[in-house]
């Protein structure tokens, strides 16, 4: 039997979920996802936990808080003048705690989201965004099925 080395294709199910079991990820109820090893489809720290295991095995793992997704880092809240938003985007948005808000990168080459979580006093004037991974410092519950391994 093959088993998924680094650099791997793999054809595999997979749920990712929270520590509260709430499904981050499934692929159970419908097709299986394919990916190579090592090209950042996955965490590094799950992609460690699937080297060595053989095609056709169904495994489950915990991961402790922060090994998926790293610590929060309390440097990436960061407040966002509304003007700013209005004058990069659409200038009639209106922004409210919860909302996903991509970003460009710098190079305008791609793009990041941040999570609205509180907007300023006055509702012109900022919001502060979270751009941590949403799973960051969480305990998480990864489950897989390999169904094939080239």
């Amino acid at each position: 039997m093959p088993t998924v080395q680094p650099g791997s294709f793999l054809t595999l199910h997979y749920r990712l979920a929270s520590r509260d079991g709430v499904d981050v990820v499934n692929t159970f109820g419908g097709p299986p996802a394919t990916l190579s090893l090592g090209a950042g489809e996955l965490a590094p720290a799950i992609e460690a936990r699937l080297i060595g295991l053989e095609e056709g095995t169904r495994s489950a793992f915990e991961l402790a808080a922060g090994e998926a997704f790293g610590e929060r880092n309390p440097e990436l809240l960061q407040r966002v003048k509304l003007a700013l938003l209005r004058e990069l985007g659409d200038p009639d948005e209106r922004y409210s705690v919860g909302d996903v808000v991509q970003f460009p990168t710098p190079d305008g080459a791609g793009s990041y989201a941040g999570v609205v979580r509180e907007i300023g006093p006055a509702a012109e004037d900022w919001a502060l965004f979270d751009f941590n991974h949403p799973l960051a410092g969480q305990p998480v519950r990864f489950e897989v099925q390999l169904i094939g391994v080239l």
